[in-house]
C-alpha cells in the first residue's frame, strides 16, 4: 500500500484583524498582573501635554472586564477617528479621479516616458519623499503619494509593493533620521534642553546612508518583479490592477480632452493648497480630508462629471478602504485597553528603570530597545517624546550617555518601526490603500527594518564611546 504524500503548507499568518485583537486581548488580561501607576501631566513645549518625571505613583488597579472590553472596537475606532475618516476620504477622492479619465491618460504618457528607465523612478521618488519628510516631519503624507504614483508603477512592470515601498521607505528614513524634523528630533531635543537641531552632521551622513540602503533594498525587489512578475508577493492580489494600468499597444498615445485638461490644472492647484497648508499652516488629516473632499467635487465637475457619478465614485472609493478603517480602529483598540487598565505609564516607568540598571556601554542600546518597545503601544513621534523623553534625558546622565545620544536612541526606537508595527494607524491605513496585506509587507520589510536596526546599534555605541553631543 502506497504512502499518501501530503503537501506540506507554509506557515502564513492569521488575518491582521485576528492579531490586532489578540493583542488587544493580551493588553486586557495584562491590567490583571500589572500594577496601575500614573505620571502627573505638565505643560511641555509648543503648549503640548509632557509628564513630570520625578510623580510616578501607583494608583487602585483597574482591571478590564469584559464589560469594558466589548467596547474597546468601537472606541478605538473613535479615538482613531482622524485617520479613518481621512482613510475613506482620501480613498473617495482618487476614485473620483479614476472615473474623470485623467488618471488613465497622465499614467499612460508617463509610462511611455520611462519605459526605458523606468528603473531610475525608484531612486528619485524614494528620496523626494525622504527629503519631504527630514524637513517638515510629516510621514503620513505617503496616504497622498501612494495613490498618486501607483498606477505609474504597476503600468511600468512592477507591484503594488513596490508603490507602497517607495513611499513608506522613503518617508520613515527621512522622518526617521530627521535632519531637520520639528515633530521628533526638534521636540525631543527640547524637552532635554540640548540646542534645537544640533548633531546635524552625523544625522545627515545617517540620512545618506540609510535611504541609499532602502533604495537598494526596493531597486532590489523591483528588478526581480520586473523580470518574473510571478516573484512578487502580491501577484494575484495586482491582478485587477495590472488589467486597469497596463500598457496597451496602440498607433497613438491617448490624450486629454478640453475638460480634463482643465481639471488636472485644478487639480494640481489642490496639491499646492495643500503643501501650503501643511508647511505654513499646520494642516492634517482633518483638514486635508476638508480639501479632498472639494478636490473630488470640483475637478469632478470640470472633468464633465454629474453629481450622480461623483457620488457614486465616492462610494466605490469608500468601499475600496472599507477594511483599512476597521484595521485603524483595531490597532487602536490596544493603546485604549492601556489607558483605561492605568497601565501604559507603569510599562514606560519600568522600561525606563531597566535601563538605568544596564552596563554603561549598553545604555544608549538599552534606550534604543525601550523606544523601540514602547512605539508599540504609543505610535506617535510627538507622543512618544512627550512620554518618554523627560525620562530618557535625566536617566541619561545618570548612566553616563549624552543626552544628544539618547535623543538619538528615540529617533531610531521611534522612527523605523512606524512601517512595522500593526498599532500605526497612518501605515496600516497606507497598506490598505496599497492593497498591500500587513502579513506581505512584513515579508517584504522585516529584512530592510533588521539592517536599519543594525545600523542603528552601530551608531549608537560608537556615539556612546566618542561621547556624542554634535
Amino acid at each position: 500500500m502506497e504512502k499518501e504524500k501530503g503537501v506540506k503548507k507554509k506557515f502564513q499568518l492569521p488575518h491582521i484583524y485576528v492579531i490586532l485583537f489578540t493583542f488587544s486581548a493580551l493588553a486586557a488580561i495584562s491590567t490583571y498582573f500589572i500594577p496601575a501607576g500614573q505620571f502627573e501631566r505638565v505643560p511641555g513645549p509648543e503648549g503640548r501635554t509632557s509628564i513630570d518625571p520625578n510623580s510616578f505613583t501607583h494608583v487602585e488597579s483597574a482591571p478590564i472586564g469584559l464589560a469594558e472590553f466589548l467596547t474597546v472596537i468601537p472606541r478605538g475606532l473613535i479615538d482613531a477617528g482622524e485617520i479613518v475618516f481621512f482613510t475613506f476620504i482620501i480613498g473617495g477622492m482618487f476614485a473620483v479621479l479614476k472615473t474623470t479619465g485623467i488618471i488613465e491618460v497622465v499614467v499612460d504618457r508617463l509610462a511611455n516616458r520611462f519605459a526605458k528607465n523606468s528603473i531610475l523612478l525608484i531612486p528619485i521618488l524614494t528620496t523626494v519623499f525622504a527629503i519631504g519628510a527630514t524637513l517638515i516631519g510629516t510621514p503620513e503624507l505617503s496616504l497622498v503619494y501612494i495613490p498618486v504614483i501607483m498606477p505609474l508603477i504597476i503600468a511600468l512592470g512592477y507591484d503594488s509593493i513596490v508603490a507602497a515601498a517607495i513611499a513608506l521607505v522613503g518617508t520613515v528614513v527621512g522622518f526617521t533620521v530627521g535632519v531637520l524634523n520639528p515633530i521628533n528630533v526638534g521636540l525631543s531635543q527640547k524637552i532635554v534642553g540640548i540646542p534645537v537641531f544640533s548633531g546635524l552632521p552625523l544625522r545627515l551622513i545617517l540620512f545618506i546612508i540609510c535611504i541609499s540602503i532602502g533604495i537598494y533594498f526596493i531597486m532590489r525587489y523591483a528588478k526581480k518583479v520586473q523580470r518574473n512578475p510571478l516573484d512578487s508577493y502580491v501577484y494575484e492580489d495586482d491582478v485587477e490592477k495590472r488589467e486597469l494600468y497596463k500598457q496597451k499597444d496602440k498607433v497613438e498615445a491617448k490624450s486629454m480632452n478640453t475638460r480634463q485638461k482643465y481639471a488636472s490644472v485644478a487639480a494640481f492647484i489642490f496639491l499646492g493648497i495643500l503643501v501650503y497648508g501643511v508647511l505654513q499652516h499646520g494642516w492634517f488629516m482633518v483638514e486635508m480630508a476638508g480639501l479632498f473632499i472639494f478636490m473630488g467635487i470640483v475637478v469632478g465637475l470640470i472633468a464633465g462629471l454629474n453629481a450622480t457619478q461623483i457620488s457614486n465614485a465616492f462610494t466605490e472609493g469608500f468601499r475600496d478602504v472599507l477594511m483599512g478603517a476597521i484595521i485603524i480602529g483595531l490597532a487602536r483598540s490596544v493603546a485604549v485597553v492601556l489607558e483605561d487598565g492605568q497601565i501604559m505609564d507603569t510599562i514606560v516607568y519600568s522600561l525606563g528603570s531597566m535601563v538605568g540598571e544596564m552596563p554603561s556601554v549598553l545604555g544608549a542600546v538599552g534606550m534604543y530597545l525601550v523606544q523601540l518597545t514602547i512605539n508599540f503601544i504609543i505610535p506617535s513621534g510627538s507622543g512618544q517624546a512627550l512620554v518618554t523623553m523627560p525620562i530618557m534625558g535625566p536617566l541619561a546622565d545618570i548612566i553616563g550617555v549624552t543626552r544628544q545620544t539618547a535623543v538619538l536612541a528615540f529617533q531610531f526606537g521611534d522612527g523605523f518601526a512606524h512601517i512595522l508595527f500593526p498599532t500605526s494607524g497612518y501605515f496600516m491605513a497606507a497598506l490598505v490603500i496599497a492593497g498591500v496585506s500587513w502579513q506581505k509587507w512584513i515579508r517584504f520589510y522585516m529584512p530592510l527594518f533588521l539592517v536599519f536596526s543594525a545600523i542603528g546599534v552601530v551608531t549608537l555605541v560608537i556615539a556612546q564611546m566618542i561621547q556624542y553631543t554634535g
